[in-house]
């Protein structure tokens, strides 16, 4: 596939989960809320998620901001989702990685998150596609900072 079919798609996939995103809402009976903006460009993110023990057994977020910030949220929730916590930061370091431009491992399948491997070009736009990613490893306890 040629690279600008490729972004292309990439695009749409972003924008799909911009317009109709997962996981969207609070999770009434949840045992974990997070709040963390991004105040150089007004990203908000209200993460909730269900830990059962060690897993987050269901996650969800509410917020504004810009189609990268939201779009990354709803990707986030869809796949840290019966993971362990553990498993969930594991990911947030390799989509920290991708982020930065770094190599992956090709044998984690990243689905959709996949889509915002372009953000790495876009040095401003990497801490609005990482909100919620902090806020999930905050809210797992394991926070990087």
């Amino acid at each position: 596939m040629s690279t600008n079919k490729l972004d292309q798609l990439y695009r749409s996939v972003i924008m799909d989960h911009y317009k109709n995103p997962r996981n969207k809402g609070v999770i009434e009976e949840s045992n974990v809320t997070i709040d963390m903006n991004n105040p150089t460009c007004g990203d908000v993110i209200h993460l909730t998620l269900q830990m059962d023990g060690d897993v987050v057994r269901h996650a969800k977020f509410e917020g504004e901001g810009c189609s990268i910030s939201m779009a990354s949220a709803s990707m986030m929730t869809q796949i840290v989702q019966g993971k362990s916590a553990e498993e969930a930061v594991k990911l947030a370091h390799v989509f920290s990685d991708m982020m930065l431009g770094k190599e992956v491992d090709e044998s984690i399948d990243l689905g959709d998150i996949e889509a915002l491997s372009g953000v790495a070009k876009f040095p401003a736009r990497i801490k609005c596609a990482t909100l919620a990613w902090k806020a999930m490893e905050k809210g797992v306890g394991q926070d990087s900072e």
